[in-house]
């Protein structure tokens, strides 16, 4: 086994499996700390490369597109420190670094590992149930429904339409932009419904804006992953061909739903009240009339 122990984690090979393990030290971020350990399965990985630099060196493995979950639902926009795929590596360990990658570049030429795409997840994604308090509320996920519940500070429009419940079988995706500190992000679950929705975060009711600590909002990323990896992959998607009909048509088909069951009548009185408080917001004008429709169909659907 070729093995590298770093303050800023540790990376094991066996020769099928490259079981990456953070560090516990302060300087490691708070995401790859929560993350946790990740075995990587040699056919998921693309290419490894050693970097040395003039104080530290760098090891990072490239997966195959397709192949990770995390990396499906962040889009490559996680930080670069935040990357559980790259180690740190002190100088007077460079020549181990370079050993372990060239261990690793050795098996992927001797079990013929394609640079391809692949066409299913080859990581499985942080385990459920996994809930995290973001600077809008807090979102969880217990592996078939998504909520959120917002928090005081959110914007009154979200308040109103109360808990955004979501079933894993009415989402298309889950879109994901972190708050670099300098300009807000989001994290906004796509429904077949909601798919052409220009709603901003804010009053999205289906998204969370991010905009407090950025440490801490990076942790919504885990539920993004979370819910991608339980989505369809991307490669079951039908390439949508310019002048073709909307992409929501083109999505694999999901089952329908059974009708709803009519709810009780202290939920009527809740529903009831939430649309009076958004009739108001619409005579203020705080709502536009896109932004009233959209809102008051959402709190409908969560009834």
């Amino acid at each position: 086994m070729a093995e590298i122990i770093q303050r800023d984690g540790t990376w094991a090979f066996d020769g099928s499996t490259v079981r990456i393990t953070p560090g516990l030290h302060r300087s490691v971020p708070l995401f790859r700390q929560t993350y946790g350990e990740v075995a990587v399965p040699l056919e998921a990985i693309a290419g490894i490369v050693f970097e040395p630099e003039r104080k530290r060196g760098r090891l990072r493995i490239r997966l195959r597109e397709g192949a990770d979950p995390l990396l499906q639902a962040t889009g490559g926009r996680l930080p670069d420190s935040a990357d559980p795929y790259r180690l740190l590596v002190d100088l007077d360990r460079a020549g181990v670094a370079e050993y372990i990658a060239e261990e690793i570049r050795h098996a992927l030429l001797l079990d013929q590992i394609p640079k391809e795409p692949t066409k299913a997840f080859l990581l499985p994604g942080p385990p459920v149930p996994v809930s995290v308090r973001s600077s809008d509320g807090t979102v969880s996920f217990d592996g078939t429904q998504v909520r959120i519940d917002w928090s005081d500070t959110s914007d009154r429009v979200k308040r109103a339409t109360g808990p955004r419940i979501v079933n894993i079988g009415d989402l298309v995706e889950v879109e994901w932009l972190p708050n670099s500190g300098y300009e807000d992000g989001f994290m906004r679950f796509v429904t077949r419904e909601t798919v052409f929705s220009k709603l901003p975060p804010e009053k999205d009711p289906y998204a969370l804006d991010l905009w407090g600590s950025a440490r801490r909002d990076l942790l919504t990323a885990l539920v993004a992953t979370a819910v991608t990896a339980r989505l369809p992959h991307p490669s079951t998607r039908t390439a949508v061909e310019a002048g073709d009909d909307p992409p929501a048509r083109h999505l694999t088909p999901r089952p329908r739903r059974a009708p709803a069951v009519p709810p009780p009548a202290d939920h009527h009185d809740v529903l009831l009240r939430r649309l009076r408080e958004l009739g108001e917001l619409h005579r203020d004008g705080v709502l536009t009339d896109e932004e009233f429709a959209m809102t008051k169909a959402a709190v409908l659907r969560g009834f």
